[in-house]
């Protein structure tokens, strides 16, 4: 019988399986059922690493007595789940789902706002152990990132694989969160295997399964394929990776463009895109639905300083600078307005965010109720040429010496610790 290598995922030791069928396989040293062996194994070099339900781990993590309760991050009754846990996913609920239709499905579960400061802190310590492993490590979002362990056995004494199960067993045990991964060739079978194997999971997609392990498997996976060209797909038959695998790759571009010899390629496991440690932010963004309709300015102001203070932050946070901003409301009826300003310099302050923020929404509250508002900035550029100020602009420094002061406050002691007066609701400011 053919064999392979192997290694144990809980203690790490390296050793030879036979090809027999996975469930039967124990790690020959701790009798572990978590083994990883792949024909491919030492050839396997990028990672898609993804924490399993993030800040609703956390949140398990810092209060165990919710630890066997089905636990939903989101807003209130009119947002939608930022994310759950996975007891609450047992009863249908997911990421993404308006929260009545949560909370119907699972009604004794536990809500929590989330808290993106603490999430923001516990995925940097994610991160900093990342880096550990190799630098080119690209984030995706808060709590995902592609790695690139390419060259690094030398350094770490041994294949990625077994690299990704040290540092999975090290996130358990120094920050109490779990991860999910995925190891492939490519970036885009390495994310698809990182998602089939959730909460802990680790999965292996080697070049010579690619064809295979896609057939089956639906082209909306696929990142920039939305439900509209689903449809348009479904109407030819393409349904799954295995009805575009039929086609040659002129015919995909001579019907769908690029788009076309682009997923063909993929449905191929063909993907040369590199990780690439530095994502260039397009945009930052804060919104939120509210409890019920608002039309009154006085009402929308406060909502809408409290979102310009939080971008303000995160820009800051990631040293760049706005030189534009877009404001978004969407009313009762879930009709859409979107209004920006650009052309402004550069600024880090959310006093002067608001300024421009709060001039375009003068100009929509015409008595129409609104469920959603949010801003977003756009135009970035480094924070060296922010706030840079003039002779006339003599209130800048005191501006820039406050805000920074304020951070230092929330920082130490809460977001709540300091709450600017225009930030309150009319009633709570009499």
């Amino acid at each position: 019988m053919t064999a392979m290598q192997g290694l144990c995922r809980d203690c790490l030791a390296q050793q030879v399986f036979e090809l027999a069928p996975s469930r039967s396989r124990r790690c020959k040293a701790c009798g572990s059922p978590r083994i990883l062996a792949h024909p491919e194994l030492g050839s396997l070099m990028i990672a898609h690493v993804d924490c399993d339900a993030f800040y609703a781990t956390v949140e398990k993590r810092d209060n165990p007595s919710l630890r066997d309760k089905p636990l939903i991050i989101g807003g209130g009754k009119r947002g939608v789940v930022a994310t759950c846990c996975y007891i609450a996913r047992t009863f249908g609920v997911r990421s993404a789902m308006p929260m009545f239709k949560a909370l119907a499905a699972c009604p004794q579960a536990v809500v929590m706002s989330p808290d993106m400061a603490k999430y923001a802190r516990v995925a940097r310590d994610v991160r900093r152990l990342m880096l550990e492993l190799t630098p080119l490590v690209e984030p995706l979002s808060i709590d995902e990132a592609f790695l690139d362990l390419s060259g690094t056995e030398a350094l770490h004494g041994g294949s990625p694989a077994w690299v990704l199960s040290r540092f999975a067993s090290r996130i358990e045990s120094e920050l109490a969160i779990t991860v999910s991964i995925g190891l492939s060739y490519c970036k885009f079978l390495a994310k698809i295997a990182s998602d089939l194997d959730k909460p802990r999971g680790f999965t292996l997609v080697g070049r010579a399964e690619a064809v295979s392990f896609l057939r089956d498997r639906p082209l909306g996976i696929v990142s920039g394929i939305g439900k509209v060209m689903q449809e348009r797909l479904a109407r030819a038959g393409l349904v799954r990776f295995g009805d575009l695998q039929t086609h040659t790759e002129t015919d995909l571009l001579r019907l769908y463009g690029p788009e076309g010899q682009r997923l063909y390629r993929l449905a191929q496991g063909i993907d040369g895109r590199r990780v690439t440690p530095e994502r260039e932010t397009k945009s930052i963004s804060s919104e939120t639905t509210f409890e019920t309709d608002i039309s009154a300015a006085a009402d929308l102001i406060p909502v809408l300083h409290r979102l310009c203070e939080k971008v303000a932050v995160r820009l800051r946070r990631s040293a760049l600078a706005t030189r534009g901003l877009s404001l978004k409301l969407k009313s009762a009826d879930f009709k859409t307005r979107t209004r920006a300003r650009s052309g402004f310099p550069p600024t880090q302050l959310s006093n002067r965010l608001f300024s421009a923020a709060r001039d375009l929404l003068q100009k929509e509250v015409d008595g129409t109720r609104f469920r959603l508002i949010g801003i977003a900035v756009h135009d970035l550029v480094p924070a060296d040429e922010a706030d840079l100020g003039d002779l006339v602009d003599t209130g800048l420094a005191r501006e820039k010496a406050t805000e920074a002061a304020i951070d230092a406050l929330r920082d130490r002691f809460g977001p709540s610790a300091v709450v600017k007066g225009v930030s309150l609701p009319p009633r709570a400011r009499k």
